[in-house]
């Protein structure tokens, strides 16, 4: 019997990913997704619970790919991250995002971006002249050669990983301990460091 070969990352994480977490740390994970996918909520639920118990010990990278023709909104609510990201505050507009699915309209974004701080007249014309529309295109149509076919999709080192939110952050922990990892938030200065993120602060 032929096993399904196993999908690997198929863009190395680079300057161009959204990256939260040290670059030291022993495991990473990556996630495709789309702001209007009901799954990748609740992998971002899954998500924010993993940051929350492995602070330090795991990085997180965040890579759109929106499902245009299923999800109309998908594209428009990541130009509102890009143009977020451009200010700085990727990870705040990319839990509203996800926290507040029900709100993608283009009011209800620069809601989004009003909350967060954002310079509103550099948004709008961000997202009125579709400054990162053409990019986050692309950036899909690359996934889709590579390999990609649907989100969330999740690679936990370089390893793709088909599983519920719970099953991923049972895996993450057991490969923390494969690697005789011990967690950030088990240790002494993991009093000292509850100043993380808000993006993933619940």
């Amino acid at each position: 019997m032929i096993e399904p070969k196993t999908l690997m990352l198929p863009v190395p994480v680079n300057e161009r990913d959204h990256v939260i977490g040290p670059a030291e740390t022993p495991v990473t994970v990556v996630t495709y997704g789309d702001y209007g996918s009901s799954g990748c909520h609740r992998r971002h639920r899954a998500t924010e619970k993993m940051f929350g118990e492995l602070l330090g010990s795991v990085r997180f990278v965040y890579r759109h790919f929106p499902l245009i023709s299923v999800h109309p909104r998908a594209l428009r609510a990541a130009e509102a991250a890009e143009a977020a990201a451009a200010q700085g505050k990727f990870w705040e507009m990319h839990r509203l995002l996800y926290s507040r699915s029900n709100k993608l309209s283009d009011p209800e974004l620069r809601r989004h971006a009003r909350t967060i701080g954002l310079d509103l007249a550099r948004f709008d014309r961000d997202m009125a002249s579709g400054t990162y529309a053409e990019q986050i295109r692309k950036g899909y149509y690359e996934s889709i050669i590579k390999g990609i076919s649907g989100v969330p999709t999740t690679f936990v080192n370089g390893v793709m990983y088909a599983m519920s939110g719970v099953e991923l952050l049972s895996e993450v922990k057991a490969t923390l301990n494969n690697l005789s990892i011990q967690p950030f938030w088990m240790t002494e200065n993991a009093q000292r460091r509850n100043d993380f993120s808000p993006a993933f602060q619940g």
